[in-house]
């Protein structure tokens, strides 16, 4: 579990709920993008808008972080002395210092674990690329899940936790033969 930021991580980011106006799934969780930036920026000081690109390019495209979201999270990593910006031409380049460095190393696990969530984030962004039945059918199953009654008995879990592992294996397994379609 990644130790506790130094300084503690604002309030703001652990609260619930989110204050995203409706603009899709979130995609980063609390605290991911700070290590993100931090890993990013030591492996080459750069512009913010390079950052944006950047992870842009681990979306393949799917996401891409405003200036709204980036640029006041570099400016708080600045402010916690995790990062140096000198202004060149207007623009401003971002160094990680000994201190980020340092709490960057600490994070190695932490920032392997995001890099993971990033691989499942993408995978929900494609979602869209799904058949329009696919999409029907796990809504559905969503629905079951949710309408029931929320006390659920050791036979209840047992008989829904198979049914849907048998269903993931089946997906999982391909497409069905021309024989297994046939009624």
């Amino acid at each position: 579990m990644a130790e506790e930021f130094p300084p503690a991580w604002p309030a703001a980011d652990k609260r619930g709920g989110r204050e995203r106006g409706g603009r899709g799934p979130r995609v980063f969780a609390p605290g991911d993008l700070k290590l993100l930036l931090l890993d990013l920026i030591a492996a080459q000081p750069c512009h913010g808008y390079d950052l944006i690109r950047q992870i842009e390019t681990l979306f393949d495209g799917q996401y891409s972080p405003s200036p709204g979201v980036i640029y006041p999270t570099l400016t708080f990593l600045e402010e916690s002395q995790l990062i140096h910006g000198d202004t060149d031409a207007g623009k401003r380049c971002y160094t990680l210092t000994d201190t980020g460095r340092a709490w960057l190393a600490e994070q190695r696990v932490a920032m392997e674990n995001v890099r993971l969530r990033i691989e499942v984030s993408k995978r929900a962004l494609r979602g869209h690329d799904r058949p329009a039945e696919i999409h029907e059918a796990v809504h559905n199953v969503r629905h079951a899940l949710q309408m029931h009654h929320g006390r659920w008995t050791p036979e209840e879990i047992i008989r829904v936790r198979d049914l849907l592992n048998e269903t993931a294996k089946a997906i999982a397994g391909g497409p069905l033969s021309s024989a297994e379609n046939s009624p």
